[in-house]
């Protein structure tokens, strides 16, 4: 698609996942997975059964979520995953994830990935996709949290960890994404008050990165070099690598891994607070 850079996603290996000794690391702890179809979900729902864990890998993509599973049988993952076909923004299916995973086990760890994207500044901003978009990534994340605490507290020891995908654009603003923006900054709150209410035992945190090999971010070049009149090649110059001191993107597996991270226990004081990867996209300037 662009001259020098490569935008096809690399094959995900057994090698590029993150596994740590821990005790809640095995198949009696469920983790629940948003976005599990394809990207930082996929490679997320991978990276906690490589780790031993139970996963419901949640998404309305079907067809996604039956590739993450032959994915994980490939690469011979120990954990097992459950695909459960979902509409994050219908309660009911939320509430259904919810009850589904805690029945497999220790329910005690929820990744909130699944997002989406729409290019257009605020003045053309349909009011349709703002009210999708920001139910996927800001509301059901909420109801999400609400149904899932319970069972959390319900655990012998209420050890558990709700983790939210954030954003450089959760730290700061750009013009033409001002529904995803405003998603992620409204992420940030969420992830302070399930801290604020977690009792020290049951954590909230975010992770925050750059930009990411996934299908859509491939669609965000697309949509932003027509937004902007200018060429992919320069999206991903001027746009997207610009500003950043690490002159490449992440790979979904490398996200993955800060999400099998924050919810070891390696990361007790990780509370309320946001796992900034970003390239020095957010503290540094020129």
């Amino acid at each position: 698609m662009t001259g020098d850079f490569d935008l096809s996603a690399p094959e995900l290996t057994r090698d590029d996942l993150l596994v740590l000794e821990d005790p809640y690391y095995g198949p009696e702890t469920v983790a629940i997975v948003t976005g599990a179809a394809s990207g930082i979900g996929r490679a997320t729902t991978l990276g906690l059964a490589a780790n031993g864990l139970t996963v419901v890998g949640a998404d309305i993509d079907a067809a996604g979520l039956e590739e993450t599973n032959e994915i994980a049988d490939d690469l011979d993952l120990p954990g097992v995953i459950h695909a459960i076909e979902t509409d994050l923004t219908d309660d009911g299916d939320v509430e259904a994830v919810a009850e589904a995973a805690a029945d497999e086990g220790d329910l005690r760890f929820v990744a909130n990935i699944a997002g989406m994207q729409h290019i257009a500044g605020i003045h053309e901003f349909p009011m349709e996709k703002y009210d999708l978009l920001t139910d996927i990534m800001l509301r059901s994340p909420f109801k999400m949290a609400q149904e899932t605490i319970p069972h959390i507290r319900e655990t012998d020891d209420g050890v558990g960890a709700i983790a939210n995908m954030s954003s450089v654009h959760g730290h700061y603003a750009t013009k033409d994404k001002p529904a995803y923006i405003t998603a992620k900054h409204g992420i940030t709150g969420l992830t302070r008050s399930i801290a604020a209410e977690g009792d020290g035992t049951l954590r909230g945190y975010s992770v925050s990165v750059g930009y990411v090999l996934t299908p859509l971010m491939v669609n965000q070049i697309e949509d932003t070099a027509e937004e902007r009149g200018i060429s992919e090649q320069e999206v991903v110059e001027d746009v997207m690598l610009g500003q950043a001191r690490t002159k490449e993107m992440m790979t979904p597996a490398e996200v993955a891994n800060l999400f099998t991270f924050g919810f070891s226990q390696h990361t007790t004081h990780l509370n309320g607070a946001d796992l900034l990867f970003d390239g020095g996209y957010t503290h540094t300037y020129e």
